[in-house]
């Protein structure tokens, strides 16, 4: 192992992973498997049968006490509080000029007691501006270090986990969870995910993992179910038009840019970053994000410039190919009045212009 690799972070399941010969890579700090067969056999795995990531390097958050609800409502973009106990939102984290400081997930536990999942090179900063913000009867916990999470996701999801434990998983809604038990050991059970397909992602300790993730993948034999690194979960994410923080959003985007105004709760008496918000909403964006497909030969990577009518307008946040459709795909942000479905444009590729056109999105969508 190199000197650069043993200054990475690392998950409870780092020495699994190596010893599977998974390739790593550094990814915001963290050792994390990028592959183990291949990214395109990944992806297929999970959106026809099952697959098993480890996401142990995402950050969890914890609030609690009798004015937890205030907090998180203040704090975040959607309602929180308007939650029942054992329901999940997706949310924004925003600073006061309505940029994302981070997208998250907000677990409602119990009405004094919230569980938040934010992304992993964001942790601390989401763990301070929180409590930097906490002016109420609360307290605010940075609990990574307690959770390990393994993201278990595709059709046969079920199927597989369902072996793994008493709880009944298909009374779960979606974007819902509950308290059990994996393999003999505490768990939180959510049905979420971040590939566009059905799934749970599970948090248990960390001592924990490295059994449960073999238990989980003996589960899975009989479906076929493959080990996947973050490049699967890079293309399934795309194809369901799902963002990522330093791609799609950042510091300088707003939700409604992003396509993201439904997890906006402006009629909240208070919230960090409604002003601008408000102020944004009556005016529209100045510029949309907006799904492309290349017609010209060539991949409309992160970063790359695009042109409209000749001239400059955008860049690409996200693109590559797309394991499910057979296509090359990405996502651009567009001037708004130049963001339409159809519209012809051009991707510097290496230099030389490409065609590409604007298309709905997403991309993929289950069942359809």
């Amino acid at each position: 192992m190199s000197l650069a690799s043993q200054l990475l972070r690392t998950t409870p399941l780092n020495e699994i992973h190596r010893r599977m010969g998974a390739k790593m890579v550094d990814f915001g700090g963290w050792d994390m498997p990028v592959q183990y067969s291949g990214i395109i056999e990944e992806h297929h795995a999970v959106r026809r049968r099952v697959g098993l990531f480890d996401v142990s390097h995402m950050g969890e958050i914890e609030i609690r006490g009798p004015e937890a609800g205030q907090l998180v409502d203040y704090v975040t973009t959607n309602g929180g509080s308007r939650l029942s106990p054992g329901q999940i939102q997706y949310s924004a984290l925003l600073y006061e000029h309505g940029g994302f400081v981070d997208d998250i997930l907000v677990h409602k536990v119990a009405n004094d007691h919230y569980f938040l999942c934010v992304n992993a090179s964001n942790q601390d900063k989401d763990y301070g501006h929180i409590a930097a913000h906490n002016r109420f009867n609360a307290t605010v916990e940075n609990a990574g270090e307690r959770y390990a999470q393994l993201a278990v996701q595709g059709p046969l999801a079920w199927n597989t986990l369902q072996k793994l434990t008493p709880t009944d998983l298909a009374a779960i809604r979606y974007y819902g969870f509950t308290d059990g038990r994996i393999s003999g050991a505490p768990a939180r059970i959510a049905r979420t995910g971040y590939t566009g397909e059905d799934g749970f992602e599970i948090y248990v300790p960390p001592a924990e993992a490295p059994r449960i993730w073999e238990d989980v993948l003996t589960a899975g034999a009989e479906f076929g179910i493959l080990p996947c690194g973050l490049g699967a979960r890079n293309t399934l994410r795309l194809e369901a038009k799902m963002a990522l923080y330093g791609h799609e959003i950042d510091a300088t985007t707003t939700p409604y840019e992003a396509g993201l105004g439904w997890i906006v709760k402006l009629d909240k008496e208070s919230f960090i970053g409604r002003d601008a918000l408000t102020k944004r909403k009556q005016h529209g964006p100045s510029r949309k994000l907006t799904g492309f497909e290349m017609r010209g030969r060539g991949i409309g990577r992160d970063g790359y410039e695009i042109y409209v009518e000749g001239s400059p307008a955008g860049w690409v946040t996200s693109g590559g190919p797309s394991p499910t459709l057979n296509k090359n795909i990405g996502l651009c942000y567009l001037p708004a009045a130049r963001a339409q479905t159809g519209r012809n444009i051009g991707i510097l590729v290496r230099g030389q212009a490409v065609d590409a056109v604007t298309v709905a999105t997403p991309f993929y969508k289950r069942g359809r």
